[in-house]
């Protein structure tokens, strides 16, 4: 029986659709108060005073808290500088002052709009451009104290930087006096929202001790040790829950309302369940970070790229996050792709006035190559070559050498995406025709690494139960990809595997939904543990059979002699049989990718140092420009993508249209705009600008196939990589319909106008 590659629907689809799935947001038990969070108004400024008295009155109000009533703890991701309360100073608009527990969600919400702040406003620090002047006041003047997390090597800090990493190639600067061309180029990004549907939210327990906490999350067990640490207990303290997710993208990482609920809790001594209202999720959301990039390459006339420069500034906002991890991607984009000569990278997380930025699918690599790519479009026109002959001339071949000094042993299949691209549709056949353009844009991006377990149980229906934390974000990672391999495994039917939904006590450890990598690394403990599996059922079978048990093998749902077709036992059976010979059959498997080999003294301040498990993809649009509206359409998309070994076809066609589309919004449409006052100017989702049906073409997609020798089945990563060139493809057609410069992300209808006359002035 053959699962693994076929279209089979996914476990949660009917639950689903009948609108019969409970959701973290559904969730409630017995006895439940409510809280929300009273959050600072202002962006900068030192608290004065908090009277919380008038919240205390109001009906229904059970108890309004404050950083007085909460840990002295400061905890992060990389960098301890957070703490759950603001108790002196503000540092965005959106930081939690005080929290309300009542007996329903709008008295809550109503109190805790009735807390009153005095806050003795200071000068905000809107962009990283101001938090780099020299001068500049400092988001935090104690950042010298603050500790970086357990586990990490100290990194380059100081003043209002987070987190700094740095490459210098030697003859960086000879090699640019040496080009016949130099191209310049800044690059400015604003940020990205995920935007899901369902807001944050989390019912925190308190007994025996012990704090649980109910939550749609992509990453239990980072919650529960983030939990615990701004808490100040133990992780085994902590117990997470985990429910259907209405989306995350990136942004259920991280804690939210976790601590709070947890907290809470505690100090009403019932349950407690908080949801963002929308406004205040887009406040405190940690969204896809904006940015400042400049760019210098120099070439020869020939087509050589001999020298780069690559400076870039990440907004972290008013705390570090996960920025200081993120400073390391542009040593993976900056060098891949394309062969170039020596090479300088500073890449900076910034502190401002603004909401603390996180994860978001494709983490930083969606402006990154923006920028690459571009770039790499300015660098062709200025030596007059045509864009697409320009990238195939300097591809990256087999064994290419990235800048942290690991190799790229299969680099040779980016290669193989272009020559597929044209296959598809010739690069010249497009974008023919008044204010019509194309583009294209290359990546290589990672299958997340880190570590996975599983636990398979044969129950005496003779289903197969896998036990996993892994979390089920949307993506079908484990409805589809865990649960046919899985099937495969034994030779039975995916209608035969049962899921559990994750829950930190009762399962073994994962690394979250994130990076693409469930699939890849949580089939691959499902086939380590399926190999003991396989053996006890041999055992088990032999025993009841008087049949050695390597002339057995599972498969057809049950055990038969090798070169027969009939089954001697079904699964149920020998499940059965084992109940008295041993015990249930059950067996474990766990996963971590290997670490490639690399050079730790490639950069400073390289805390995320390596690319597995790599992936290759082409994107091309066409798209068309109204020159008096300045709005742009996009006539097709086409995807070139290596996915390794497609586990589920019509999974993996959804993944990468879902992906288009979130990179479309991103090209056009979404961002978070941060006034002068460092305020958001979007604060709802009418505000929030996103690409609905109409805005989207038809996703044309050709899929290659390389297996990876060390995931299931061959499967690399899947869901992420399709976001991330897209703003770069859709840049550069729109650069080439208007003869213009793109050097924005959203690309706005007023960008498409300024672009277009700056070619009409060029042109004549």
């Amino acid at each position: 029986m053959t699962v693994v590659g076929r279209s089979v629907p996914r476990a949660d689809a009917a639950t689903k659709v009948r609108g019969e799935a409970t959701y973290g947001v559904d969730f409630e038990v017995a006895g439940t108060l409510y809280g929300a969070l009273a959050l600072s108004t202002v962006p900068a400024g030192h608290i004065r005073s908090i009277d919380t008295s008038a919240a205390e009155a109001m009906p229904g109000v059970r108890g309004v808290f404050t950083a007085a009533d909460a840990p002295d703890i400061r905890s992060g991701l990389a960098v301890n500088d957070q703490p759950l309360f603001a108790s002196d100073v503000v540092r965005f608009e959106g930081e939690a002052i005080a929290a309300v527990v009542a007996e329903t969600m709008a008295q809550a919400r109503t109190a805790a709009a009735a807390v009153r702040v005095e806050i003795e406003e200071m000068e905000a620090i809107a962009t990283v451009e101001e938090a780099l002047a020299e001068g500049a006041p400092l988001i935090h003047d104690d950042w010298h104290t603050y500790s970086v997390r357990d586990g990490l090597p100290d990194f380059p800090r100081a003043g209002n930087v987070c987190g700094e990493m740095t490459v210098d190639q030697a003859g960086v600067d000879e090699a640019f006096e040496n080009a016949d061309v130099v191209v310049e180029d800044v690059f400015h990004i604003d940020r990205q929202y995920q935007a899901y549907l369902e807001p944050k939210n989390a019912t925190g327990l308190y007994a025996d001790g012990r704090y649980t906490v109910h939550v749609a999350h992509q990453q239990p067990w980072n919650v529960r040790d983030r939990t615990a640490a701004a808490l100040g207990v133990r992780p085994s303290d902590v117990r997470i829950v985990g429910h259907h997710i209405g989306g995350g993208f990136g942004a259920k990482l991280d804690t939210a309302l976790e601590p709070y609920a947890a907290l809470l809790a505690r100090l009403a001594g019932a349950p407690v369940k908080m949801v963002h209202d929308r406004t205040d999720d887009i406040l405190t959301c940690a969204s896809r970070e904006g940015a400042v990039i400049r760019m210098r390459s120099g070439v020869t006339n020939d087509g050589r790229i001999v020298a780069r420069e690559f400076l870039c500034d990440m907004d972290a906002g008013a705390y570090a996050g996960d920025t200081p991890f993120l400073t390391s991607i542009p040593i993976f984009v900056v060098g891949s792709l394309y062969r170039v000569g020596p090479t300088r990278i500073v890449s900076r997380a910034v502190y401002t006035n603004t909401a603390p930025t996180g994860a978001f699918r494709g983490v930083s690599g969606t402006y990154l190559y923006f920028a690459l790519e571009r770039h790499t479009d300015n660098l062709a026109n200025a030596i007059g070559m045509d864009r697409r002959e320009f990238r195939v001339q300097n591809l990256m071949s087999d064994g290419h050498v990235m800048l942290n000094g690991q190799a790229l042993d299969d680099a040779g299949i980016l290669t193989t995406a272009f020559d597929k691209a044209e296959q598809h549709v010739p690069w010249r056949e497009l974008g023919k025709g008044p204010n019509r353009g194309v583009g294209m844009a290359a990546a290589v991006w990672l299958t997340n690494p880190m570590a996975g377990e599983v636990a398979l149980q044969l129950h005496t229906d003779g289903r197969l139960g896998v036990v996993t934390g892994a979390t089920e974000n949307g993506s079908g990672a484990v409805a589809m990809g865990v649960r046919q391999v899985a099937a495969e495994e034994l030779g039975i039917t995916a209608d035969e595997v049962v899921l559990t939904m994750p829950d930190t006590d009762m399962q073994g450890f994962d690394a979250g939904s994130q990076g693409s990598r469930t699939t890849h690394i949580v089939g691959r403990a499902v086939h380590n543990a399926a190999v003991g599996m396989r053996e006890r059922i041999r055992t088990v079978a032999g025993q009841v059979l008087g049949q050695d048990p390597d002339d057995l093998e599972v498969a057809g749902g049950g055990v038969r002699i090798k070169g027969e077709d009939d089954v001697r036992m079904t699964l149920s059976d020998v499940a059965r049989a084992a109940l008295g010979a041993g015990g249930p059959i059950a067996s474990t498997g766990s996963y971590a990718t290997p670490a490639p080999k690399f050079d730790p003294e490639a950069a400073t301040g390289l805390l995320f140092p390596i690319w597995p498990t790599p992936t290759y993809h082409v994107h091309v649009a066409e798209v068309e420009v109204d020159p008096v509206t300045g709005e742009v359409k996009v006539l097709r998309y086409i995807v070139v993508q290596e996915v390794g070994k497609a586990i589920n076809p019509a999974g993996v066609m959804g993944q990468i249209v879902g992906g288009v589309a979130q990179g479309l919004g991103y090209a056009l449409y979404e961002g978070l705009q941060i006034g002068p006052d460092a305020r958001y100017r979007q604060r709802t989702l009418e505000a929030y600008r996103l690409p609905i049906a109409l805005d989207m073409p038809e996703i044309e997609v050709v899929l290659l196939e390389h297996p990876a020798p060390e995931g299931p089945y061959g499967a690399k990563g899947v869901a992420e990589p399709p976001v991330v060139p897209v703003a770069a493809a859709i840049g550069n057609a729109i650069a080439d319909a208007t003869g213009g410069s793109i050097d924005r992300v959203p690309i706005t209808p007023e960008d498409v106008l300024d672009a277009l006359e700056q070619g009409s002035e060029e042109r004549t």
